[in-house]
Parts: C-alpha cells; sequence; structure tokens
C-alpha cells in the first residue's frame, strides 16, 4: 500500500471543532509536526477534511 507524509502547516486555532478533531486522530498536534501514514481510503478522506491545514507528499 502506498504511503504518504503529512506536515501540520497551519495552525487549528480558531478552526472548528471537527477540524481539530480530525488533525488530532491524523496524530498531527504541533505545528509542523509530521506523519507517515499509508494512504487508506479512511485517512485520505481525513485529510480531505482540512487539506488547507497540511501538506501532503507521496511516498515511494
Amino acid at each position: 500500500m502506498k504511503k504518504i507524509k503529512i506536515t501540520l502547516v497551519k495552525s487549528a486555532i480558531d478552526r472548528p471543532e471537527r477540524q481539530k478533531l480530525t488533525l488530532q486522530a491524523l496524530g498531527l498536534n504541533k505545528l509542523h509536526s509530521t506523519k507517515e501514514v499509508e494512504a487508506t481510503p479512511q485517512i485520505l478522506g481525513m485529510v480531505r477534511k482540512v487539506t488547507h491545514l497540511v501538506n501532503v507528499v507521496e511516498l515511494n
């Protein structure tokens, strides 16, 4: 399965609670924190909800 690297680049302050919880579920707590995860449909759906706050890079 493909892996992606997700980096939090914008703060979650003044964002809806749902977006804050999505970031927390992805494991992105602090600004510029990075996680490598498998690109499952569930993860991709969560990333799509907070795409304006994160950078996503596909890994080989």
